[in-house]
């Protein structure tokens, strides 16, 4: 029997000018000048002359101690109905997609590039996603789509941290990637341990112990995504620390350990502890939680956070801090909300992975959506950097262009996935590219220099709505290619079998969920609104592997319906039960109204909506044609497995190879698997101890290629967790 658990679950300085990037034919632009003080650009719907909308403003403004602030843009004045001026109120602006200017009102000029490529010389897997361009591609090619299928376990290790959530301690949520570096293999753990492993054994250098607090502070779950490392460019033979591995916590430390001997780093920051927490002074109703490792730049350790989701209406407002990599001073803070706003609404923060482009001396970073999630009257103003991907120059925290992916997003569409940053050929020309991957199932490709779309983004009409005190976005941006990964234009059909076990119960919970397509907004009425997708996915935070090679992108893809009702206050108090990981009822607590979230699931756990569940997809991105799409795992649980015709819900990312292989876990089945990059197929697979909701890493030691998994489990997919790594490689000659 099919059963699922799912969920249980601006610009530069003062007076720059913004340019607004519409529906063109491919490569061009319209432009159209605003001065930076406050006012807005935007597109017709479809793309035509820009109107007043959503753009950026300036910041920059000094801080204190070498410090540099840079803020979002200004917001406009609401107007005396309670609408947005020139905004998300159905006028006819849309707030569109924009990218900084220079004082010429043209876009960004290109920035000269330092000698660094994007793709390193030498295969490496130092950070989460591999290297810094988020590509998760190793140039190793030992094991090959032929040989793939001899694969065999060369070691496991098992941390001993690990909770079901039956005693004491909540239950742990493992999704750490591992970290190759200094001839160690690094990994970070829900008790927030850091141990240090040798790559061909598995045995235990050192490990480190934060003695951190071991409670759900802000997620339903102790949660882990790994550890990030920094090396010295020439390092000091005997001196400590020339190589740290720094470990983030739920309560919102930050430590750095020597890489050599898991000690703290004394120099750095509080006897090698910094407190993030100490910038955490609007609306501080939690820890500002680093559950995601920072991303190492240069020596700049640049830090993200998580919080709560759906809880409050104010909540703390987004921040990215970069601090120095030896010492911890801080270096700049860029804040994303406009601060006149910023004590009645929160987060747009940035809590999962960025990537970076050293060479142009970028960073790149997905931006989460405003609170409270699923209404948005105490934020009618345009917050511009909200549900964004963000470029940042390196040195001083400055903007330099933005892309809004949601124009007042009461979905909550986080940006959840660090942008890929490829190279890519088209039409005989080599473009600087980046693709951003979305819940909704987007791949938008852009000029990661400029902003600007590679392939045309249209603003297209989106459905309105009727809840007192809201405003509605009128458009909303639509890539034209690739083509989304799954269909949000019609309300997804009740699977068959769900609906013959359910005695027509599926067929009836879908008939009743109002939809109009993507976008349409949360309402009040009857069982509420359908999302496909929403929460879940479709793409989640392990995002795009590329392959520079042949130039193929590699994503996998969810779909599941979810569907949203919100309810007034007292309408809540009175029926609210409890809330899973990423299901439930959240309160909202400050807003008009609470919500709920939950999976179109029947009586006995059976996904309501038509099969496949998840999917593998490449795409030519000479073309920004699919090349192919095949299911992806087996949906499982209670031991029984379903055919992999209909695929499986994932968590976690693929890893590409210059061998032409493609490994992934993320799966419910707890299953890793090799995939031919080619043709989609399935050359190899393992049963690890729980879903592998981890990206991969592919590393070389001792000139001997491996490929390792952790098998933590998310109880988004299933009850099922671990603590394993495990790692694999070719058979040996004798």
């Amino acid at each position: 029997m099919l059963k699922f658990r799912l969920p249980s679950a601006i610009a530069l300085a003062a007076g720059v000018s913004v340019l607004t990037l519409t529906a063109l034919p491919a490569g061009k632009a319209q432009e159209t000048d605003s001065e930076a003080t406050g006012q807005q650009l935007g597109a017709s719907p479809g793309g035509g002359d820009a109107t007043t909308g959503g753009a950026l403003n300036s910041g920059g403004n000094a801080g204190t101690e070498g410090e540099t602030t840079t803020e979002a843009a200004s917001e406009p004045q609401a107007t005396s109905n309670g609408s947005e001026a020139n905004g998300a109120d159905g006028s006819d602006s849309s707030g569109s997609s924009t990218a900084a200017a220079n004082n010429s009102g043209q876009a960004p000029a290109p920035r000269e590039r330092r000698d660094i490529p994007l793709v390193p010389a030498q295969s490496t897997w130092d950070g989460f996603h591999g290297q810094l361009n988020a590509q998760k591609y190793s140039p190793l090619d030992q094991i090959t789509a032929d040989n793939v299928g001899e694969l065999e376990k060369v070691w496991e290790y098992h941390t001993g941290d690990v909770s079901d959530g039956s005693g004491d301690l909540p239950t742990t949520v493992w999704s750490a990637t591992p970290i190759y570096a200094n001839d160690t293999l690094y990994i970070g753990t829900p008790f927030y341990r850091v141990i240090a492993l040798d790559p061909a054994t598995g045995e235990e250098k050192w490990t480190f112990d934060s003695q951190s607090t071991l409670k759900a502070l802000t997620q339903p779950a102790l949660k882990n995504r790994g550890v990030a490392y920094w090396e010295a460019e020439n390092p000091q033979e005997g001196e400590a620390c020339q190589k740290i591995v720094y470990l983030g916590t739920m309560d919102a430390r930050l430590f750095a350990i020597d890489a050599d001997t898991g000690k703290p780093c004394e120099n750095f920051a509080d006897n090698g502890v910094l407190d993030v927490n100490q910038w955490n002074t609007t609306n501080a109703r939690w820890p500002l939680s680093l559950l995601q490792p920072p991303t190492i730049t240069g020596d700049h350790v640049i830090i993200g956070w998580a919080g709560m989701d759906w809880a409050y209406e104010e909540a703390p407002p987004g921040t990215v801090f970069s601090v120095n990599a030896r010492t911890g001073e801080l270096e700049w803070t860029l804040d994303f909300i406009p601060e006149a706003i910023r004590e009645r609404t929160g987060t747009a923060n940035v809590w999962t992975a960025m990537s970076v482009d050293e060479g142009l001396g970028l960073v790149y970073l997905p931006v989460s959506s405003p609170s409270p999630n699923y209404w948005g009257g105490n934020r009618t103003e345009e917050i511009p950097l909200a549900t964004s991907t963000t470029a940042v120059d390196i040195e001083t925290g400055e903007v330099v262009w933005s892309r809004q992916w949601v124009h007042h997003d009461i979905w909550d569409y986080d940006i959840n996935s660090a942008p890929t940053l490829m190279d890519i050929t088209v039409d005989g020309k080599t473009i600087p590219a980046l693709m951003q991957a979305t819940k909704m199932g987007f791949l938008f490709v852009v000029n990661r220099e400029t902003g600007e779309d590679v392939w045309p983004i249209e603003e297209r009409p989106v459905p309105s709505g009727h809840v007192e005190g809201e405003v509605y976005a009128p458009t909303q941006p639509f890539p034209t290619k690739p083509e989304p990964l799954l269909d949000q234009a019609e309300k997804p059909k009740a699977w068959w079998l769900a609906d013959l076990a359910s005695a027509g119960a599926c067929s009836r919970l879908i008939d009743s969920l109002h939809y109009e397509g993507m976008y349409s907004p949360p309402i009040t009425e009857g069982n509420g609104v359908a999302a496909f997708p929403d929460s879940s996915g479709g793409v989640q935070w392990g995002g795009v592997a590329y392959d520079p090679t042949t130039e193929t992108a590699v994503v996998n893809t969810s779909h599941i319906l979810q569907y949203i009702q919100l309810y007034d206050r007292k309408t809540y108090n009175e029926i609210a039960g409890g809330s899973g990981n990423e299901s439930g009822f959240y309160p909202q607590e400050g807003a008009p109204f609470g919500m709920s979230l939950k999976v179109a699931l029947n009586w006995l756990g059976m996904p309501c909506w038509e099969p496949p569940y998840g999917e593998l997809v490449a795409i030519d991105m000479k073309t920004g044609d699919i090349k192919w799409r095949h299911p992806i795992g087996s949906s499982q649980k209670y031991g029984f497995y379903m055919p992999e015709s209909l695929g499986s819900p994932t968590i976690g990312g693929p890893a590409v190879t210059a061998g032409g292989v493609i490994f992934i876990g993320a799966s419910m089945d707890a299953k890793v698997r090799a995939y031919s990059l080619e043709t989609g197929e399935e050359l190899w697979s393992d049963i690890v101890e729980a879903p592998a909701v981890s990206n991969p890493a592919v590393f070389e030691h001792d000139g001997r290629q491996y490929v390792a998994f952790t098998a933590g489990g998310n109880t988004i997919l299933k009850d099922q967790v671990g603590d394993q790594v495990v790692v694999y490689a070719l058979p040996q000659d004798e």
